[in-house]
């Protein structure tokens, strides 16, 4: 009896916002396709699931982070890790998207078929450790960027000597007791900025040592435009005129930041300034050796960093870790911090596609060998879709137009008789780095991503009204792509091994 194994036309990996973002647009325009999306984890929300650190937030405004079929009706505009979860399972339960979702279940293996036109998946239990196969026509892989089970963290000198807790925000202990206690946080990222007022509400105190100051720009907490439109229009449309807004605004921020540096950087500084107490050391700790949007602006909503510095139950050093000792931490400058908890917000280990290493025909794909056609697919590779989001605005505005122009791309191949799309890219094209972005976190890791040409459609563009009219209302047909029609294998529910 000949062995077979369940087929999909798509196989989402991972359930954060953009795997949900994806299955959503998948049901409203490829409404024909079966997907199943493919979770390790015991629930949905990827990040927003993992991460639990005192004050867990977004660094950009839901407006724009959000969904554009869902408008975000709460008051605040930097929404806490929380409210965004609770707003994704929102989106998978009105769906029905939760039901086709298989938690505890990791993907190990994926294996392009040639001669079948199919991704033959090995997938493993997290509870029992089994493992079964699936294929799939298609897969996207919306499983983010960086490690689940581990944090960056240098080795610092005499670490071990320290007596108290050494935490970092990715693994935080439930029943971490900091009430009454002295914490430092290294970091001047928007993990650290995120975390100091928010310990500092319970802390005896909280110190911000940074080896290198970072752009802060204190926010509203909720959007203006949001906020006087509800009364007048309702949630959905003031939604849709904040969000409108607020890409307009995202967007020319990072123009004129990058136009006009200096004076970018003037205008924060002197944000900074009526924030803080009159000689408050600002060009120390605020003014970082970078221009603005060099690295991404950390956002604080109605100023909390400010007020507690102000208040004094927050300070922060800018110096050099020297060594750990036994009570605190022993900088270069001669001074020593006496603290009981260490918390480490000192980045992310990039883990591209999830540590999964897609193979054709057995033979592993060297990703940094691959250019990203349009940022959404890798040449050489058939069938295989990743979400790359915006650096310099939200995340997530370029990742749902990538899923739109994904549903238009299988919509294209099925009224041709397509089953198979390969880009393929001139070998001596020149490339560059994919992610135009100065983090110590993509600086690190840079050569394991793939790469991007240097003109369209090879090229990352980061410009959302360009991207409208390439993602949504662009041709899908492109001589870059290679369609290829069917072998021998047609749409079931079940393919012969």
């Amino acid at each position: 009896m000949q062995n077979t194994v369940p087929f999909l036309d798509v196989l989402i990996v991972g359930a954060g916002i953009s795997g949900i973002g994806c299955a959503y647009h998948l049901q409203s325009k490829c409404s024909d396709l079966t997907y199943s999306i493919i979770e390790a984890r015991a629930d949905l929300g990827g990040t927003w699931d993992l991460f639990k650190y005192p004050g867990i937030r977004s660094d950009s405004d839901l407006f724009t982070f959000g969904y554009d079929f869902k408008p975000w009706k709460e008051k605040k505009a930097i929404a806490d890790g929380n409210s965004i979860k609770a707003y994704i399972e929102q989106t998978a339960n009105e769906n029905g998207i939760r039901e086709k979702i298989r938690f505890l279940t990791r993907v190990v293996e994926l294996n392009w078929q040639s001669d079948k036109q199919y991704w033959l998946v090995t997938l493993r239990s997290e509870e029992t450790g089994h493992t079964e196969k699936v294929a799939a026509r298609w897969v996207f892989n919306a499983s983010g960027y960086y490690r689940y089970d581990k944090g960056y963290t240098p080795e610092f000198n005499g670490q071990s000597n320290f007596s108290g807790d050494i935490i970092h925000p990715q693994q935080w202990p439930e029943n971490l007791e900091y009430e009454g206690k002295r914490v430092v946080v290294i970091g001047s990222g928007a993990t650290a900025v995120t975390l100091v007022p928010s310990m500092a509400k319970a802390a005896s105190h909280v110190t911000m040592l940074q080896r290198t100051p970072s752009y802060v720009l204190p926010v509203p907490t909720q959007d203006p435009i949001a906020k006087h439109l509800r009364p007048l229009v309702g949630d959905n449309l003031a939604f849709k005129a904040a969000r409108r807004f607020n890409i307009a605004k995202q967007r020319w921020v990072y123009a004129f930041c990058q136009r006009f540096p200096n004076r970018a950087r003037k205008i924060i500084r002197d944000l900074n300034a009526k924030m803080l107490p009159e000689g408050f050391p600002v060009d120390t700790h605020f003014n970082p050796p970078y221009n603005p949007w060099e690295q991404r602006l950390c956002a604080v909503p109605g100023g909390d960093l400010f007020k507690a510095l102000s208040n004094g139950s927050a300070s922060v050093v800018t110096d050099n870790i020297k060594n750990f000792t036994e009570t605190g931490i022993q900088l270069e400058s001669g001074e020593h911090i006496d603290t009981d908890i260490v918390v480490t917000a000192t980045g992310l280990n990039l883990l591209p596609l999830g540590g999964l290493v897609p193979k054709i025909d057995g033979k592993a794909v060297s990703l940094p060998q691959c250019v990203t056609y349009k940022g959404m697919l890798l040449s050489g590779v058939p069938n295989f879709a990743i979400a790359v989001g915006y650096t310099s605005s939200s995340w997530t505005l370029k990742i749902g137009l990538l899923c739109e122009h994904f549903t238009r791309l299988l919509n294209h191949m099925k009224q041709h008789d397509y089953l198979q799309c390969t880009p393929i890219a001139d070998p001596n094209m020149e490339t560059q780095p994919l992610l135009n972005f100065g983090a110590g976190y993509i600086q690190r890791s840079i050569e394991q991503l793939p790469r991007q040409g240097t003109h369209f459609p090879w090229s990352m563009s980061w410009n959302y009204a360009e991207d409208v009219k390439i993602f949504r209302k662009g041709k899908v047909d492109d001589p870059a792509l290679v369609f290829e029609k069917s072998l021998e294998t047609k749409n079931t529910a079940e393919v012969a091994l």
